[in-house]
């Protein structure tokens, strides 16, 4: 498979003309792909980037217009070829509308569709710079930020819209990059207290000798250097919400102070006997297992159950792909409005190459790949594989690039050399077509561990690969 080669996806319920055109685009050259169903349509669509889609119009359950809505919605640079028995020229011009590249009515001559294919191929590359123009991202694809339209990001916004009525502590758990402050201002801001000021603190960030003082304010005098009182964070966080970053590298003293906090709802400044009462929503946030410190004693089993009131528990971007191109579309149209640069489209290898990267970095990790690419391409209108770097550009590379990911809070070592395992186990799939014999052979694995490493490593995937092997 290179990279040249284009992916194809034919949907239509005639099984007889599905498979002969399947075959026959399959000799010209194309990877192709078949849906029976508009739904399993939308499925493989959602878990990969083809660059055509053809579609009949009319078909069982979600009909073709809505598979052309998806697709184009999802990846603007996409072709979309519809054909049908029925069609007319309002259908036409409604397929034209929603982004279809052409329209093709039944019977038709094979060599047609090669002709309309060769044109549309021929167009996109000519129009590159504009046909990012399709995908302008709507609000319901987003909470304060967070993107995504995953059933994983649709059922956080639910948790987040029901939790944000409430005044309940809540505990946000998810790796590092994941997004876990702006899933606590989309609290505050979907809050009734979102009049009040949303005031956060990292306190990994911060030396522990100072976090106190940070945190709780302190009075003249109170240590050296401390020349006039100051409040502290939970002071300026009034009526408000107080977020704690990285709560679990607090030191065991602190922990008992903030303990008292939601108790008594009350503190004194360092160096002052006052009593200070506090009305402040507290969210905090950890990337570590508060659950498992608290087993080996390093974190106050009180606090955390104080903390986990509601936890919500963020999901790394390698357990939501299908958000990938969303994701990339939202970075490219913010950072070229920045910089004052036209729009800027991103090819679908590239696109491939970014949804089967494993991502331990996260959205955070993406969006800096997504500056450098940008950066990388030196005002072409294209971002291509060789912009991404060589971590994401090259699959062969991904595991031993130079300079892997590493941030300054750390990452779940456990769960990146799983990201790792899985992509090549995902691209030794796709290589085979799901014959997991022959990607065991690629791997140098037995046929029996590469399944058993499938069921740790997300237990859905061997249940949804092709039965093929």
């Amino acid at each position: 498979m290179t990279d040249g080669q284009k992916h194809l996806l034919i949907v239509d319920d005639e099984t007889p003309l599905r498979e002969a055109i399947a075959e026959r685009l399959s000799d010209q050259g194309f990877i192709v792909e078949q849906a029976t169903s508009g739904e399993q349509a939308l499925e493989r669509l959602a878990a990969f980037a083809f660059d055509i889609l053809i579609t009949d119009l009319r078909l069982p359950g979600i009909d073709g217009r809505k598979v052309l809505d998806a697709a184009v919605e999802r990846y603007p640079d996409i072709i979309s070829i519809v054909i049908t028995g029925y069609g007319t020229v309002k259908d036409a011009v409604d397929a034209i509308k929603q982004g279809a590249a052409d329209f093709i009515t039944k019977p038709f001559q094979f060599d047609a569709l090669l002709h309309v294919l060769g044109s549309a191929l021929e167009q996109r590359r000519l129009r590159s710079e504009n046909a990012y123009l399709r995908s302008q991202l709507d609000q319901r694809y987003r909470i304060e930020g967070l993107i995504g339209t995953s059933r994983v990001m649709r059922d956080l916004y639910h948790l987040l819209e029901t939790v944000a009525a409430t005044s309940s502590t809540v505990l946000i758990a998810g790796e590092t990059g994941t997004g876990k402050e702006l899933a606590a201002r989309a609290i505050h801001h979907s809050s009734p207290r979102r009049a009040n000021r949303f005031v956060a603190i990292n306190c990994s960030a911060i030396p522990e000798t100072l976090l106190e003082a940070e945190l709780f304010g302190h009075v003249r005098g109170a240590f050296t250097g401390a020349v006039v009182t100051r409040q502290g964070r939970l002071e300026q966080a009034q009526k408000g919400t107080l977020f704690l970053d990285e709560v679990g590298t607090m030191s065991p003293a602190l922990q008992a102070k903030l303990l008292r906090v939601l108790q008594e709802r009350e503190f004194e400044r360092v160096g002052d006997s006052h009593t200070i009462k506090i009305d402040v929503r507290v969210v905090a946030a950890t990337h570590s297992d508060l659950a498992r410190m608290v087993a080996d004693g390093s974190f106050r089993q009180d606090l955390f159950y104080r903390l986990n009131v509601i936890p919500v528990q963020l999901p790394p971007l390698r357990e939501r792909r299908d958000d990938i191109p969303l994701l990339v579309q939202h970075f490219l149209q913010k950072l070229c409005v920045d910089i004052r640069r036209p729009t800027v489209t991103v090819s679908q290898d590239a696109l491939r190459r970014l949804m089967a990267y494993s991502w331990p970095g996260n959205v955070r990790q993406l969006e800096n790949i997504v500056e450098r690419a940008l950066t990388f391409s030196q005002g072409r209108p294209q971002i291509d594989v060789a912009d991404l770097g060589p971590e994401i550009g090259d699959p062969a590379q991904s595991a031993l690039a130079e300079g892997p990911w590493l941030p300054d809070e750390g990452l779940d070592f456990e769960a990146y050399i799983g990201g790792l395992e899985l992509a090549l186990i995902r691209r030794s799939l796709e290589r085979t077509r799901g014959n997991k014999r022959q990607a065991a052979k690629l791997l140098n694995l037995k046929r029996t561990t590469l399944i058993e490493k499938l069921k740790r490593l997300e237990p859905r995937t061997d249940s949804e690969l092709p039965k093929l092997s």
